[in-house]
């Protein structure tokens, strides 16, 4: 539940850096700033799978295997998931007291680290059709909020901000990954 706390205006870069990392400009937009969240996130999931298939084609014309390039790419997309989950975890906390929320709605960083989580359970091959499925999926969760998500906003700071988008993005990504292995079965 969003709580009020006692406000206070950004003093430094660090804070203007956190502020920027938190709503990455959109979380200022009316309506639906965390649905906007989600699309930057979309944008930078196939920013990333274009420049996985072009360093794909760079890495075969050198001699190296698909799968040796797979797995690759799955261990540095994944060190720079965890590093973005912890860096958003700082800077949402450090904005909470900016915005004077608990959970503000200017802080999306939680709905980008949330896509990419859940989009983290297709390869990177699929189609746009499954990464439409997993940001429906992902929206669904994150309004939704079934057990234990809504409880885990009560927690504090940058963790109570982002610790309840990220198992939505976990049922969301496993529902994904049981729809795309269903999708290649049949």
């Amino acid at each position: 539940m969003k709580q009020t706390i006692d406000k206070r205006k950004p003093e430094g870069i660090i804070d203007y850096v956190a502020i920027a990392l938190t709503t990455w400009g959109v979380g200022f937009l009316p309506l639906m700033p965390g649905t906007f969240g989600s699309m930057v996130g979309v944008g930078i999931y196939f920013l990333i799978q274009k420049l996985d298939i072009d360093t794909g084609l760079l890495f075969q014309g050198l001699g190296y295997s698909t799968a040796q390039f797979s797995a690759l790419v799955w261990a540095a997309n994944s060190i720079l998931l965890v590093s973005f989950i912890i860096i958003g975890i700082w800077a949402s906390g450090r904005t909470t007291t900016i915005f004077g929320n608990s959970d503000p709605s200017e802080a999306v960083v939680d709905e980008v680290m949330g896509m990419l989580i859940t989009l983290l359970f297709i390869p990177m091959t699929a189609s746009w059709h499954f990464v439409l499925a997993g940001f429906l999926l992902f929206r669904l969760f994150d309004i939704w909020k079934p057990y234990p998500i809504d409880s885990l906003q009560d927690l504090p700071g940058g963790v109570g901000v982002c610790a309840d988008d990220i198992v939505a993005a976990i049922y969301a990504g496993m529902c994904l990954a049981i729809g795309y292995a269903v999708y290649m079965i049949v």
